[in-house]
């Protein structure tokens, strides 16, 4: 009976790590239903740029007060969670304190480690009054609602427990109080605890330990469903990020051929196709759903943390206009999950749903309402690009369905006619000089 402890603890651990793969094995085969693309390019420039965004969080602090305060919370919850490494070691093998041989060494880490929860309790209280108090808009679009908005509640009430229960173990445990008098902040939470007799301290010490170690483990596999999954993406996603210039935008290598063989005087346009080329099936242009995005964007959808930063500074979407990059990255996400979903369920083969990301999760209003000023892409803290998702879609929407406005068509055959956006002849369009 010594041991139901140990080997409670452990069946624990086994299921913890064991859902946590498996979530981590789903969340990659959906990541790659999108198409290769190679990003293998530049990769000092790469590892740059996710020790400076990622690691650094150097885009979170242009609005100091949110990201001052979001450097806290993690580098807080992160190193805290070095402790984890010590519950686990006491939990598998029966002891209190493992590293407590260190001495003052252990003491000094346990006490810089109180002081980042403490730090940590005051910042997500901040953030919870920022949210729910001020109601800062960019925390209250329309699609912030249901579970994205319950969402960001939940992570802020688990960091306010974890954070609470580990200064309470500091408290409780009556042998570390009695050598490490002076805790900076485990020593005035014990004064709650004044007058309970060592037993009950012991057993108040324990409750939160156990506590404190299950929700590690359901926050460790909450994160799958969470927008929390930045924790892991904000990495491998500022590290695939696109490196070329905003407002550069890809070729598609179809019409790329197609233009280069039309302007090569030496090419039969007349000439007849390769034998077996009228059975192959032209490639699609453009996107309708998640599986014609490459791999990249859909990690992107993934990645986002509906911080709503993009959608705060959208011109679009400030003028009243359907438009939101986060809700873009949001529906993409709920597509991808419920494809996933669609190929779990039929035994790792998809069966046509009937629906797509296109009319079906984003509506042409909102692709077209973008002005592809790159604003959602700059401002991202952890370099999400919703613009090439739109661009993607409105592709197909031109090349696949011909269903541009009517505006953009006019301006597309004026310039097939005229050479030129406006609907006059080329002989006019120097008439502007003269007068």
């Amino acid at each position: 009976m010594q041991y139901i402890d140990n080997i409670l603890f452990a069946v624990l651990l086994i299921f913890g790590i064991g859902f946590f793969v498996r979530n981590i094995k789903k969340l990659k085969r959906n990541i790659f239903l999108g198409k290769d693309l190679d990003r293998s390019d530049k990769k000092s420039e790469r590892w740059a740029n996710m020790t400076l965004i990622a690691l650094g969080q150097s885009k979170m602090v242009r609005r100091p007060v949110a990201g001052i305060l979001h450097i806290v919370v993690y580098l807080g919850f992160i190193i805290i969670n070095i402790e984890v490494v010590e519950i686990i070691i006491d939990g598998l093998f029966g002891t209190h304190r493992a590293f407590s041989f260190m001495g003052g060494l252990y003491s000094f880490l346990i006490g810089s480690f109180e002081i980042l929860a403490g730090l940590v309790l005051v910042s997500v209280i901040v953030f919870w009054i920022r949210r729910m108090i001020l109601r800062i808009p960019r925390f209250w679009n329309k699609e912030m609602k249901g579970f994205p908005k319950n969402d960001a509640l939940y992570i802020l009430y688990f960091e306010m427990v974890l954070m609470s229960l580990f200064l309470i173990m500091n408290a409780t445990d009556v042998p570390f109080q009695e050598t490490n008098a002076g805790n900076p902040i485990s020593q005035f939470v014990a004064i709650l605890f004044h007058g309970i007799g060592h037993d009950t301290l012991h057993l108040i010490e324990m409750i939160a330990w156990w506590i404190h170690i299950i929700g590690i483990f359901i926050f460790l596999n909450y994160l799958y469903y969470s927008k929390h999954l930045h924790i892991l993406l904000a990495f491998p996603n500022t590290f695939y990020a696109n490196l070329n210039p905003k407002g550069q935008f890809p070729n598609d290598k179809n019409v790329t051929k197609e233009v280069q063989m039309m302007m090569d005087p030496n090419v039969d346009s007349f000439a007849a196709a390769p034998e077996g080329a009228e059975d192959e099936v032209p490639e699609k242009f453009g996107a309708s759903d998640v599986v014609d995005l490459n791999w990249v964007q859909l990690m992107n959808a993934y990645t986002c943390t509906e911080c709503g930063r993009c959608t705060s500074v959208c011109p679009a979407n400030i003028t009243g206009k359907e438009l939101s990059p986060r809700a873009i990255m949001m529906k993409t996400r709920d597509r991808v999950e419920e494809v996933g979903k669609n190929i779990d369920q039929n035994k790792g083969e998809f069966k046509d749903d009937g629906k797509q990301l296109l009319n079906d999760y984003i509506t042409p209003e909102e692709l077209w309402a973008c002005t592809s000023c790159n604003a959602c892409v700059e401002e991202c803290p952890v370099n999400i690009d919703p613009l090439s998702i739109i661009m993607d879609m409105r592709r197909y929407l031109v090349m696949e369905q011909s269903a541009a406005p009517q505006e953009l068509n006019m301006m597309m055959t004026n310039i097939e006619n005229n050479g030129a956006p406006w609907q006059y002849s080329q002989m006019d369009r120097l008439n502007w000089k003269d007068e």
